[in-house]
């Protein structure tokens, strides 16, 4: 494959040649464009795999996390192809660069299998990992759990499915993520769908006319972003289901330097730090301003890596969970470090504080006294639910700027989550149905907590009881494994990453098939 450099400098001497012909001849040659553009297909798509009905519920069986769908009631109808793609796309300054992806194409003799199928446009979670594939479903990898579920709720029911990997990731050329940073994220989406449907042809897929939104985590906000971004640019979006996600930056932030830290806080800072500081150049200048010296070093190109979390943490590269010194940076802070509050996560703060911690007390201290001298609207008092206009410091004013209360949706709307979650607070999704109550009162949004109590004649009645008894599970093995405390921790440590994800997918593609 010709990288973006090969294929600028083979631009540039055809367009060279080209003139030099010109003159020669006397005459003029039509201009030509010299760089590719955004969206378009590098070359085309390769079969990573053909997965049968059989192989998909063996996939799930298999899989202690994925296999919670099985509880409900699905079942695969659609045999799936899955092609590895690669396209070009922008970084977060806007610099060419190139990304991959994963297409799978519905297969099978049943009605919902053949002609004109939807669209689920499709945005994964956080990894650490650079060579980050989705469409490697045969990986070994435990973590593409996340594409076998993908495969099996929405290829397998029917819906042709694009789902990019990112720029830095992957085959990507880009040396960094752009984690968090709205306008890359959904630009990358769209990216990645054009290029998916310029290769349609050639796989003998169709696409019709609907288009869906979704991802967790991560995904849930690129996935908002990017109806924010496609509603924008007047493309059609038929309806969208983000999952858990961080889409109220600003306040998510302030209330992790508050004390509220969550689980894998220090992936999650470096990451996002290093996003910002490459897009926008101001979150420090020189890395010490903000990371304690024996984890400075590298810090910026740190993630993603090429070697694994634990061995990131054994190398002394991250500390596994300490982002906050338990020394509190001032006397006024000591009752936010850790915070107590709520109770059923206090245990999951308190791991957040430690001896050698990621971020310096000094930094801290900076970030909580811009917190008090510019409040977010959301946390830890909701007034009018918006960032706040005019933080001081470089990275509160790029949360701001990247946060998703600005927009009202246009589209249907299904958020899920859980409201226990440790790792990206059900605050999120509180904050953006609260500011769309009081901003857009006509939004079409829909709020499904699959970890609250059950209604009166409730639609989510048996992804909320699949739910609990997943739940229920973690805890009993825990409790059999020798745990004293009753299995909150075991539940607490695979909430996010496991327990969640099957049921809100579920959720959603229900969610889609109404339409």
């Amino acid at each position: 494959m010709l990288r973006a450099a090969q294929i600028l400098a083979l631009s540039a001497a055809a367009v060279l040649l080209a003139a030099c012909h010109a003159t020669v001849h006397g005459s003029s040659a039509p201009s030509q464009p010299t760089t590719p553009q955004p969206g378009q297909l590098l070359q085309s798509p390769q079969k990573t795999g053909s997965y049968s009905v059989s192989d998909l519920l063996s996939s799930l069986s298999g899989n202690s996390d994925a296999g919670r769908l099985l509880q409900l009631a699905f079942s695969p109808v659609c045999s799936v192809d899955v092609y590895h793609l690669q396209y070009e796309t922008v970084g977060g300054q806007g610099e060419a660069t190139t990304a991959s992806g994963a297409l799978m194409v519905p297969r099978g003799v049943a009605p919902s299998c053949i002609g004109a199928r939807p669209i689920v446009l499709y945005a994964h979670g956080t990894s650490t990992d650079k060579s980050y594939d989705i469409a490697a479903l045969s990986s070994s990898d435990a973590t593409n759990s996340e594409g076998v579920l993908l495969a099996a709720v929405f290829a397998a029911q029917g819906y042709i499915v694009v789902a990019p990997n990112y720029a830095g990731y992957d085959t990507s050329t880009l040396p960094y993520h752009p984690y968090l940073v709205a306008n890359q994220q959904s630009q990358d989406m769209m990216n990645a769908l054009a290029a998916a449907r310029s290769a349609f042809g050639s796989l003998g897929a169709s696409g019709g006319n609907k288009l869906f939104v979704t991802g967790y985590s991560q995904g849930g906000y690129v996935a908002l972003a990017t109806v924010r971004a496609m509603q924008a640019a007047g493309q059609s979006v038929t309806a969208a289901g983000p999952m858990s996600g961080p889409y109220a930056l600003s306040a998510f932030a302030d209330a992790i330097f508050m004390g509220e830290v969550d689980g894998g806080a220090t992936i999650n800072f470096t990451l996002v730090a290093s996003a910002y500081q490459h897009s926008y150049g101001n979150v420090y200048g020189t890395p010490t301003d903000v990371f304690s010296p024996q984890y400075a070093n590298g810090i910026a190109s740190l993630l993603p890596a090429t070697t694994t979390r634990s061995n990131l943490y054994a190398q002394g590269l991250l500390p596994q969970y300490a982002l906050f010194s338990n020394t509190p940076p001032a006397a006024q802070y000591a009752a936010m470090t850790p915070a107590t509050t709520p109770a059923s996560l206090a245990p999951a703060f308190a791991m957040g504080f430690g001896p050698s911690p990621l971020v310096t007390n000094a930094y801290r201290l900076s970030y909580l006294q811009d917190e008090q001298a510019n409040p977010d609207g959301g946390f830890p008092t909701t007034t009018a639910d918006v960032p706040p206009s005019s933080p001081g410091i470089g990275l509160r004013q790029d949360l701001a700027r990247n946060d998703l209360r600005n927009f009202n949706p246009a589209e249907p709307l299904l958020l899920c989550g859980g409201d226990d979650d440790p790792v990206v607070f059900y605050l999120n999704t509180q904050l953006m149905q609260g500011y769309w109550a009081a901003h857009a009162p006509g939004a079409q949004v829909t709020v499904l907590d699959v970890d609250s109590a059950l209604g009166a004649n409730d639609p989510y009645a048996d992804i909320k009881n699949g739910f609990a008894a997943a739940k229920a599970a973690v805890a009993a093995a825990a409790i059999a494994g020798g745990a004293t405390d009753g299995g909150t921790s075991a539940v607490l440590s695979d909430y996010h990453a496991g327990l969640v994800p099957p049921f809100c997918l579920y959720a959603v593609e229900k969610f889609f098939d109404g339409f």
